[in-house]
């Protein structure tokens, strides 16, 4: 519009991934202050635990698998590109093209090192170079997010577009996006299949708008410059192994099915949950993040599949926090927003989409039975 090392990790396993998530009293009506002293507590809790150190261990057998597993991949093109049988190599391809886009994500928000320098060049290779995204306009978009998650008028994953996430914001729309609305959530993992070329576009028109993220003449350089390498490395990756016609089915296969992976991995974290008022009072961190955010229920696999981002609610409070520490923090954060009376949202993986597909399918409802317009 998204790991198999994780068995190496000799911390305390997370809860079942049957347990059922415990009752909880519902949230505070919309415009309640809630001040940081909701937070303090349990920060200092997760502090003490050492759940904010660093895993710079386990990211580094997690990175240097991914890597290996696409040499492989790339190995195995140029055994068997000259047969169609290799179209099949697409699919990892793309599992392993979103595990670098999960670990760019991590990088961006100073999970693998607590040296920026180096967490900046392990993002510009998983993103820039793995990827073809522009490592500073997703850190300018994703950090605008996780300021206000939800919130209509900062958040921009929730700024009106191809997708409208509220009724208002599908108010007035005609033509083709009116019919996009009225369908979207139909059309919502279709569309998510492109955002695998959409990230390119939008990272290469991020390094010439000139209200983009503000960038020396040299970052933007390197970025523009691992840009085009990723272009030109991909394209002679394909052409170098396959005739034309198969590589650009295998690239259209590699990207969508890139793309529909991310799309799993970010669709059910926000989508449907509580909106805040943006004339009403502001909440704390807590509660912002709290009450936006969605978790889902699963084992070692979907940890995997998803990049950690089911830990949404536990990723928002601690943004650094290493992937691998978040389904420990869980029983933490979720005991304490018992304690507090404040919802904690947790369900099943295809709930998940049910939620938000059925959000997606209420903000396109009155374009379904007003009249369209001449």
């Amino acid at each position: 519009m998204p790991q198999v090392i994780a068995a190496l990790d000799t911390l305390t396993p997370a809860p079942p991934a049957g347990a059922a998530a415990p009752a909880a009293p519902a949230a505070p009506a919309r415009g309640i202050r809630s001040t940081g002293s909701e937070f303090a507590p349990l920060l200092r809790v997760v502090k003490s635990q050492g759940l904010l150190e660093r895993r710079t261990g386990w990211y580094a057998v997690g990175i240097s698998v991914n890597l290996l597993a696409l040499a492989a991949v790339a190995a195995g093109l140029a055994l068997f590109g000259h047969s169609w049988w290799s179209l099949l190599l697409a699919v990892p391809f793309a599992v392993l093209s979103a595990r670098a886009g999960f670990f760019a994500h991590d990088a961006g928000h100073h999970q693998i090192s607590a040296d920026k320098r180096r967490d900046r060049l392990l993002q510009l290779l998983h993103a820039n170079l793995l990827l073809g995204m522009s490592q500073e306009w997703w850190n300018d978009k994703h950090n605008r997010h996780h300021a206000n998650p939800n919130h209509e008028e900062k958040d921009p994953d929730v700024a009106p577009d191809v997708l409208v996430f509220s009724r208002h914001q599908a108010e007035g729309r005609t033509g083709f996006r009116r019919w996009l609305t009225r369908h979207q959530a139909w059309l919502f993992f279709p569309l998510t299949t492109l955002e695998g070329l959409a990230l390119k576009v939008y990272g290469f028109q991020a390094l010439f708008a000139e209200d983009g993220p503000r960038r020396a003449p040299r970052e933007r350089l390197t970025e523009g410059g691992l840009l085009l390498a990723h272009v030109a490395g991909y394209l002679t990756l394909l052409l170098s192994t396959m005739p034309l016609g198969r590589a650009v089915v295998f690239a259209l296969i590699h990207q969508m099915l890139l793309g529909l992976h991310l799309g799993l991995a970010f669709a059910p974290n926000h989508k449907g949950m509580e909106v805040p008022d943006p004339h009403g009072e502001p909440w704390g961190h807590l509660r912002r993040q709290v009450l936006t955010s969605r978790n889902i229920r699963g084992g070692a696999f979907t940890d995997w599949f998803l990049g950690g981002l089911n830990y949404q609610v536990e990723h928002h409070l601690f943004p650094s926090m290493p992937r691998p520490h978040l389904k420990l923090a869980q029983p933490m954060v979720r005991d304490h927003c018992r304690a507090l009376g404040i919802r904690y949202t947790e369900t099943g993986f295809v709930d998940s989409y049910r939620q938000a597909l059925g959000h997606l399918h209420d903000v396109g409802e009155p374009l379904r039975t007003a009249p369209t317009a001449r």
